[in-house]
């Protein structure tokens, strides 16, 4: 599947909006940048045609953002740890991505929280070679592999080094490779600079379909999640700069308002209606697939945009296990300041 066309914003117009525009810095932290008085706000997506998050473009296609008087202009980057970068650079509002930036953040002395919380799940998955797949059927045995991520820094590579951990492994054990998302992931593993790597529906889904690649960690559902990481892994949210959501109170609870509305219908409808509201070209010419991803990733969504206590706190101690930066700080680390279940309850209430 592509994962970027020529609607979408690409890293290098961002790269240059952020360059050009000092406002959009100052709108990011203070007051003056969205939607209360006719601006636009600017989220960056992780890759916006992942089924991960979904919400978002879902969110665009359902009306819902002008139902709330918002105008939104979606970006997208294929890696969080990019989407991030252009958070803190002030070159947008918000961002579409996993949780746990925001407590990888606050070691570095910067404040993010997730406003709604999407998921309790990573959606992800790790998927082994076919080829390889017959010696290598756990992390335990990652030791020597050349192992995908998105990026170095994004949630894929978190992911990836957590289960190493776990399962006795030392990151320096393995390789790190920056295989990206969706064909370029695909092509790395079909060409064998990979062994396995973590990706997300619909990458999962066409692997499997053309028999390139298997299910090796199972991390869509909370039976699997639990037993990989050993509780709850908050993932896909819409997190933001601290000041920001202090300055901008009425812009957020706008953005809450429309996204647990479309997590709302997201759990009273199907993988097909689903899709069927999607643009076409995120089905990558075939779709019936697209259906079937949606379909396996879909419980991931918790309907209510509400964090679990108890799944923040998994997250923490998860990246506990393998940062060194969150290991040294995770008793300073604030949780209470990482998310809000602020917005999304007055969202539910309204």
């Amino acid at each position: 599947m592509r994962t970027t066309t020529p609607m979408r914003a690409t890293a290098a117009a961002v790269a240059a909006l952020t360059a050009l525009s000092l406002s959009a810095c100052r709108d990011s932290r203070g007051g003056g940048g969205g939607g209360t008085d006719g601006g636009t706000v600017k989220i960056m997506v992780g890759g916006i045609d992942k089924v991960i998050y979904l919400p978002a473009k879902l969110t665009e296609q359902l009306g819902y953002f002008k139902e709330q008087g918002l105008k939104v202009q979606l970006l997208t980057e294929p890696a969080g740890a990019q989407a991030e970068n252009v958070l803190i650079s002030g070159g947008v509002q918000g961002v579409v991505g996993f949780y746990d930036h925001s407590i990888q953040l606050q070691t570095k002395g910067k404040c993010v929280q997730s406003v709604v919380q999407m998921a309790d799940v990573p959606g992800e998955a790790e998927m082994v070679s076919t080829g390889k797949a017959g010696s290598l059927t756990s992390p335990a045995g990652f030791k020597g592999k050349k192992l995908g991520v998105t990026s170095p820094g994004s949630s894929t590579d978190f992911l990836t080094r957590a289960l190493a951990v776990r399962n006795g492994v030392k990151t320096s054990d393995y390789s790190t490779v920056k295989a990206g998302a969706g064909q370029t992931f695909m092509s790395t593993m079909d060409n064998g600079g990979i062994d396995a790597g973590m990706t997300t529906d619909p990458t999962i889904a066409k692997l499997v379909s053309t028999g390139k690649a298997k299910v090796m960690v199972e991390m869509r559902t909370e039976e699997g999640t639990r037993k990989a990481l050993g509780g709850l892994y908050p993932s896909s949210s819409l997190y933001m700069d601290c000041s920001y959501v202090k300055s901008n109170g009425e812009t957020v609870q706008k953005l809450a308002n429309a996204f647990v509305k479309t997590l709302g219908w997201i759990k009273q409808h199907k993988p097909a209606e689903i899709a069927a509201k999607m643009p076409a070209d995120y089905a990558g010419g075939d779709p019936k697939l697209y259906e079937k991803a949606i379909g396996d990733s879909i419980s991931m969504f918790n309907g209510d945009g509400v964090m679990k206590t108890d799944a923040a706190e998994n997250a923490l101690k998860v990246l506990a296990q393998f940062s060194p930066e969150v290991s040294e700080k995770k008793d300073e680390i604030d949780l209470s300041k990482t998310y809000t279940t602020q917005f999304v309850t007055k969202a539910k209430q309204s």
